[in-house]
């Protein structure tokens, strides 16, 4: 296990929205699942740059893998994710079947999108390296964490475009929302 890796795990632990977060969605027993993107990124940056647990957190991006694709399956998800919850975090945790994806990133991000086999594939497509980091407590309480283009992006506070993919269109606004936040970003375009 890496340096960086441990540093992650212990910001995931010191996080208490984020542990209260990970801790429910680990009962409800949902196949697949990984708090990903920006309720991860940002905790790192914010005990990168000394701010509090939480700052700039807008909500939890819970992605999980059923081969039911069906709209009502994941609603059904959707609602039982959402009972666990008390206010504000059951307003906060965004739940999506990476399974359906495909079926509606297109005519939402005006991109096309490959279906996926799993969660953690979902991460190599996201639109910088920094962002793909997911985890996830597992059954044992152990932390585990996915980052197909490792984590010191994320660590270095770099924002760049995502190599295996197009620069995504959404790309500007996404560097403009992380440096209203985080104005110590570093934003590499090539």
């Amino acid at each position: 296990m890496s340096d960086l890796e441990d540093r992650l795990k212990a910001i995931v632990r010191a996080d208490p929205g984020l542990m209260q977060v990970m801790t429910t969605v680990r009962g409800l027993s949902l196949n697949d699942w990984r708090i990903f993107s920006g309720a991860v990124y940002q905790s790192v940056w914010n005990a990168v740059t000394g701010r509090a647990a939480g700052y700039g957190i807008k909500d939890y991006d819970l992605g999980y893998f059923d081969p039911n694709i069906s709209w009502d399956a994941e609603d059904a998800v959707i609602r039982q994710v959402a009972g666990a919850f008390e206010p504000p975090l059951r307003e906060m945790v965004e739940v999506r079947n990476q399974a359906r994806v495909h079926l509606w990133f297109e005519g939402k991000f005006g991109e096309p999108y490959e279906a996926l086999t799993g969660t953690d594939e979902a991460l190599g497509r996201f639109v910088a390296p920094a962002f793909a980091v997911g985890v996830r407590l597992e059954a044992d309480g152990a932390v585990s964490v996915a980052a197909p283009f490792g984590l010191e992006d994320v660590f270095d506070m770099v924002l760049r475009p995502n190599p295996v993919r197009p620069k995504a269109k959404g790309w500007a606004r996404a560097v403009e929302n992380a440096r209203a936040r985080w104005p110590e970003i570093r934003v590499i375009e090539a």
